[in-house]
């Protein structure tokens, strides 16, 4: 049975005050010195080790440094310990995995530099056995220009969250004069460089300004993280041979620029290199929670994707419902059309058969929308005022969305939706290891989801939860509050797959576990162009499972 909250103000404050729930007690390291600016960071756990991180601000050649892990914050029971190099070679970051460690146990950790100590971060191992309880935060798409990273400060301050799981867009590409820069022009967070990032150095200097924001750094010193790329830390919408956003008469060789993006990637994030022999690229990991749950990360944009589908080389062909019906089975239905690469696929269906076994939840990072979701007819007078506007961008494109409802095609050719035959092997991967109640864990849209999933033949598959951007806006703002609340409805309504959508808000989705239930809050920040906010918990809901489905 459903259970919701719907925009219920949890908490009146400003800033610090802003937690769901209240920590008053928690306190932070001291600010980082002028050897460690971009603060502290760990993540890609296992049972026995985790991936600590930072970076150091320094011109000299070769630097070395001590770090350390203890079960206290004082530093007095120290559990691990190790020295560290690094260079110009890797931009000055520091990685070092600390293993040894035990299960299920948080820890302390810090680098030190000349005598000189980071900020003390916090992390914790997975578990290996049985486990109560599970917290996470689930995030997506932090743009710096568009606002301040207030969810992040809000994740921060929860200790009831063991694990932040971002799904992609960690950072944008963008110039200054690109999507979000006007926004950023006027809240004085502009993005560094000032051009679109295409070099390695422009990836790096983008990371480093990511990496420099408060809230971030508030975040990464409190917990763990697990994260998968989507486009944006390369270039918009990205395939295995290309990218929307990457003209290569003018902005060189695709795959060098990929090239250059991946290596500031694993060198600015808390992530383990690669096996011998395997490539960066093939970036996809398997993470279980004792007997309570299983994260399996999906890679969907470099190692397998056949290339977006553009609409405007079809619809004009599209003229009567039998020209549709040949447009969904044979273009965007082609099966020779992938999402994932064939080594995506073995890995997921040998984590998926583990995690039967073993694991009471099933849970997979997604980074783009999974669900079935196409265009309603647009003929409402409420959009009167965007049609009436003529030769504008949004009246251009509100012509193409008003076609693709007239025809009940989809949003999106970037989505899952763009690929209905992969989606359908996906899910016969899941189905293959006895596997119909997935929690579909889902960034990139830019607005919260909950949707129930099914296969080509009916069979439910499970739920999918979408979180909305850090800072990024929904993408029917643009249409003014009225319209964007209006069209949510109506996607809901004539889609059976979305049961509610909401493109208004900012935050995150905080999903508890236990074996008995789990509880998802879809929480969201007052305000991003100001760093005084308020949280509020505009969703929440409870999950169940009974023989292999799920209740809700």
């Amino acid at each position: 049975m459903l259970k919701s909250v719907t925009r219920r103000r949890l908490i009146k404050g400003l800033g610090a005050l802003a937690l769901l729930p209240l920590v008053p007690t928690l306190s932070f390291a001291k600010q980082p010195n002028n050897y460690f600016l971009h603060g502290v960071a760990s993540g890609d756990p296992d049972n026995n080790s985790v991936v600590l991180w930072t970076r150091l601000t320094s011109t000299e050649a070769l630097l070395d440094g001590i770090w350390e892990v203890a079960t206290d914050e004082d530093f007095k029971k120290v559990a691990a310990k190790g020295k560290y190099e690094t260079s110009q070679v890797v931009d000055y970051t520091v990685k070092v995995v600390a293993d040894g460690l035990s299960a299920n146990t948080n820890y302390f950790y810090r680098f030190i530099y000349k005598n000189i100590a980071s900020s003390t971060g916090r992390t914790k191992t997975l578990t290996s056995g049985h486990i109560e309880k599970l917290g996470l935060a689930v995030t997506s798409c932090s743009n710096y220009a568009f606002g301040f990273f207030n969810a992040y400060d809000a994740i921060a301050r929860d200790d009831e969250i063991d694990v932040v799981l971002h799904l992609g867009d960690y950072i944008y590409e963008y110039g200054v004069d690109g999507w979000g820069g006007d926004v950023g022009r006027q809240i004085n967070r502009s993005h560094i460089p000032s051009h679109e990032i295409k070099s390695l150095s422009d990836y790096r200097q983008r990371h480093a300004q990511y990496k420099s924001d408060k809230s971030s750094q508030r975040m990464h010193e409190r917990h763990p993280l697990i994260v998968i790329w989507d486009d944006h830390e390369s270039a918009n919408n990205p395939w295995t041979d290309g990218a929307e956003n990457h003209q290569s008469a003018t902005e060189g060789n695709w795959k060098a620029r990929r090239a250059a993006s991946i290596q500031a990637y694993f060198e600015w994030m808390p992530i383990r290199e690669p096996s011998d022999g395997v490539s960066h690229l093939e970036y996809w990991r398997a993470y279980n929670f004792g007997d309570l749950a299983n994260i399996t990360t999906l890679e969907t944009r470099h190692t397998g994707r056949s290339e977006q589908i553009n609409y405007l080389e079809h619809l004009p062909n599209i003229k009567n419902e039998l020209d549709r019906q040949v447009f969904m089975d044979n273009v965007i239905g082609n099966p020779s059309r992938n999402m994932l690469s064939k080594e995506m696929e073995h890995f997921l269906s040998d984590s998926l058969v583990k995690a039967k076994k073993n694991q009471r939840w099933k849970l997979i990072a997604n980074q783009i929308p999974m669900a079935r979701t196409h265009v309603p007819v647009l003929n409402d007078p409420i959009f009167k005022t965007i049609l009436e506007e003529k030769d504008t961008p949004l009246a251009k494109e509100w012509a193409v969305a008003t076609r693709l409802g007239e025809l009940n095609l989809p949003f999106y050719m970037d989505t899952w939706d763009g690929y209905s035959a992969a989606r359908q092997r996906f899910y016969e991967t899941c189905q293959h290891a006895g596997i119909t109640d997935l929690i579909v864990l889902t960034g990139d849209s830019h607005a919260f989801w909950q949707n129930q999933l099914f296969d080509n033949n009916g069979i439910e598959m499970g739920l999918e939860l979408g979180t909305t951007g850090i800072s990024a806006p929904g993408d029917f703002l643009r249409l003014g509050k009225k319209c964007s609340d209006f069209l949510d409805k109506s996607i809901a309504q004539h889609n059976k797959e979305v049961l509610w959508t909401n493109n208004s808000h900012n935050g995150y989705i905080k999903l508890v576990m236990t074996h008995e239930k789990a509880k998802a809050d879809f929480v969201s920040v007052s305000t991003v162009t100001d760093e005084n906010y308020i949280t509020e918990l505009v969703r929440s809901i409870e999950i169940a499972m009974q023989d292999n489905k799920l209740i809700y």
